[in-house]
């Protein structure tokens, strides 16, 4: 007999996950299962920088436990921390099981030194997947190598609401666009196949679901949304992560929709997740959400009726810690409230992902490995790039950018000119590149770099004014690096004062304008008459109507990166020409809102009236247009690119086909730069009201001056179909708009013969 059949079956790595599985879960105690489906804290473990073997013991006694949270320290002392507590668990408990060690991964392993990649509503703005892959893949290395094995990301809510300080960690608006975002960071983070090695880490979409368009545009309040629009929406990202992307879990929403808490849902959690969607893996409450079910949403009178919501809607694991699961389960199993049937499902569902992470074979870091490709030379040239390409110019009169780097005198001006900003769910990084510290880099040794901060992000004083004032009417160009700060999750931790952030999970705002006196201190220099660059670094759209209008340059670069402030620097001085593009309309206001652009026919009245006709009165607001500030897709280049021959082919095609469209862009203009071909369509007439147009395909190209390339797209049934009056899924007949550039064609669709 080999020593492989020597071993327990779910010890046996030569057999079937679902044996394995099956023959763990009918050894274990009830105890044994309830402590598989919580999560625990074992910051403690960690003492005066050393690991505790006492502590360990005391937390966990002796049994296992389904999840931890690694601690965010420093790699070598987080691995040790991981290794010593997977030890133990392996060893000194009776099955042996390891726990997942879970971290989040949104734009980076939230963790000491971790490479800091732009945040993601930045990623978005790259409009290029196979980064996003790559970025994924790298982040997978360094959390796997400090013993992580499950990413709490990526973030897969709708940013419908500018409103919200959760804007910062979407990638954008467009169902479409998210979705491909997701599955390009789901496939770089798991890897390929549904097993998981040991360079990979098991993703968790959040959150799941309508969680981006909250009322009011404050954070977990209810959401307003009718069963078409979701489907049509918000959850075709949730969809196309677990379809297309296989992702191993998904974490439910704190808020509620249509009464219903996401974490006691049936209709989220078993109806479309599982029953319409097939998804095989484990639901992970957001942390606390199950005891919100008591305290904030009020379906529930006690841990144990919240615990009961939870696992009948089908939720698996909870975090952070046990208040409901646990002990309230043991309870009501064995008072024949709940069936014992339901904890071995949600059991299984845990194990099965441990299984497929390969912890059972080997669940420690890898101290080794960590020294090597945590913030390797390689990830931070991919951060680097990331940046480059994430950075949007939303204007540029006169072609005031690039500048040069000869330019005898630059003063640069603002709160987040000498720091770094990175956006929120990372750690601080004293060494993290400033926009100040990448311009002075990047200038030529004879150029003067000046400094004035002028005002800080949210106060009111205005005594630095006069120094920038000074500053700027003394040089030949001002760069104004304003914005906001998310620093709450970045070290600063839970409980801070809100005047610390101004973007973030829990910081939402009642206006979109920039917080303090920032407006009035780029008026300020705007008025010495120096030309004035204005470089908006933030997680969420300004409102900035005037310097639309009045300032001739102004470059959006979000939250950028540890790397942010070379790539910027890159991009103001003509090293890299920018390719970004808005993944969220900029309202001109905050009474604008909502501005996404696939909004309905009458959501706009006189916007949409033929050019030349007047505005129809009563239709819109009566002192402002109601067309956002940017658009959705906006972003200028140092060159410029013509659409030509748009082609759409064939012109009429049954209900099932395909349509093939291709379209010829040249770069017109002097200079290289890469070209976002994005493709909308319009369906003219239809027998629900649909969108004014959608996004069905985009590409990035890279031409050289004078270079002309076909991109070509194919749009499939699915492209094409609408949820009817009876929620069904079909492509009606009628004619369709195909939107590229300013060029547009149109094809029908008929009846079946």
């Amino acid at each position: 007999m080999s020593k492989l059949n020597k071993l327990p079956p779910y010890q046996n790595p030569s057999l079937g996950t679902d044996t394995r599985v099956r023959d763990l879960v009918e050894r274990m105690t009830l105890q044994e299962k309830v402590r598989q489906m919580v999560q625990f804290n074992v910051n403690r473990v960690v003492r005066n920088g050393r690991v505790s073997t006492t502590a360990i013991r005391k937390i966990f006694g002796k049994l296992s436990v389904g999840c931890i949270q690694d601690i965010r320290l420093a790699p070598d002392t987080n691995a040790e921390a991981v290794n010593a507590i997977q030890k133990y668990l392996t060893k000194e408990t009776r099955l042996g099981i390891p726990a997942m060690v879970t971290s989040e991964c949104l734009h980076g392993h939230f963790s000491t030194g971790a490479t800091i990649f732009p945040q993601a509503i930045g990623l978005g703005s790259t409009w290029d997947p196979e980064l996003i892959r790559k970025m994924a893949s790298a982040i997978a290395k360094e959390a796997r190598a400090v013993g992580c094995a499950q990413a709490l990301s990526p973030d897969l809510d709708l940013a419908l609401d500018p409103r919200w300080g959760r804007v910062e960690e979407t990638y954008g608006e467009d169902p479409y666009l998210v979705a491909r975002m997701g599955v390009a960071y789901i496939n770089g983070m798991q890897g390929e196949g549904e097993t998981i090695d040991r360079e990979h880490l098991a993703c968790t979409a959040k959150h799941f679901a309508i969680h981006g368009q909250p009322e009011a545009g404050i954070n977990l309040a209810p959401v307003a949304a009718g069963a078409r629009e979701i489907r049509t929406t918000h959850l075709k990202p949730f969809e196309a992560a677990v379809r297309k992307a296989g992702v191993h879990s998904i974490m439910p929403a704190y808020s509620e929709y249509d009464g219903v808490p996401a974490s006691s849902s049936r209709f989220l959690l078993q109806k479309l997740l599982r029953e319409e969607w097939g998804f095989n893996g484990y639901t992970y409450s957001d942390y606390r959400a199950i005891h919100m079910l008591k305290t904030f949403h009020k379906t529930a009178g006690s841990a144990g009726e919240a615990a009961k919501q939870a696992l009948l809607a089908g939720m698996d694991l909870e975090a952070p810690c046990e208040y409901g699961f646990g002990k309230e389960l043991i309870r009501l199993v064995n008072k024949g409230e709940i069936d014992i049937e339901l904890i071995n499902l949600a059991v299984a569902r845990v194990l099965r992902v441990k299984f497929l992470a390969g912890l059972f074979e080997n669940p420690y870091a890898k101290p080794k490995k960590e020294r090597t490709v945590i913030n390797c030379a390689e990830h931070k040239k991919l951060a680097h790039r990331i940046a480059e390409e994430s950075i949007i110019l939303l204007k540029n009169d006169d072609g005031l950018l690039p500048l040069s780097r000869k330019t005898r005198r630059i003063a640069v001006i603002g709160p987040n000119a000498d720091t770094a900003q990175l956006g929120d769910y990372c750690v601080v990084k004293p060494d993290a590149t400033s926009p100040l510290e990448g311009i002075r880099n990047c200038v030529s040794k004879r150029t003067d770099v000046v400094f004035a901060k002028g005002c800080g992000i949210c106060e009111s004083d205005t005594n630095g004014f006069a120094k920038a004032v000074k500053t700027a009417s003394e040089s030949d160009v001002a760069i104004v690096c304003i914005g906001g700060n998310s620093s709450v999750m970045a070290g600063t931790g839970w409980g801070t004062s809100k005047a610390v952030a101004t973007c973030g999970e829990g910081f939402d705002r009642t206006e979109l304008s920039p917080p303090g006196v920032q407006a009035e201190l780029v008026k300020a220099i705007y008025e010495t008459g120096t030309p004035t660059v204005v470089v908006l670094l933030h997680g969420r759209p300004y409102s900035i109507s005037w310097m639309a209008e009045n300032i001739p340059a102004i470059v959006e670069a979000w939250y950028p990166g540890e790397e942010g402030g070379s790539a910027l620097a890159d991009v103001l001085f003509g090293k890299v020409n920018p390719s970004g593009k808005l993944t969220i309309s900029v309202p001109r206001s905050v009474g604008h809102v909502p501005a996404f652009y696939n909004h309905k026919p009458s959501a706009r009245g006189s916007y949409y009236c033929k050019p030349g006709t007047p505005e129809v009165p009563g239709r819109d607001y009566v002192f402002s247009s109601p067309r956002p500030l940017f658009e959705f897709g906006h972003g200028l280049s140092y060159t410029t690119f013509k659409y030509s021959n748009l082609r759409v082919s064939p012109q009429t095609i049954l209900p099932g086909a395909t349509v093939d469209v291709a379209v010829d862009v040249r770069n017109t203009g002097k200079v290289s730069g890469n070209e976002t071909v994005q493709l909308y369509i319009n369906d003219v007439v239809s027998s629900v009201t649909t969108a004014v147009k959608v996004l069905r395909g985009f590409e990035k190209i890279h031409l050289k001056p004078g270079q002309k390339r076909t991109v070509r797209f194919v749009l499939k049934p699915k492209d094409l179909e609408l949820l009817d009056e009876n929620m069904n899924w079909i492509v009606e007949p009628g004619i369709f708009e195909v939107m590229v550039g300013e060029l547009k064609k149109t094809f029908e669709v008929v009846r079946s013969q």
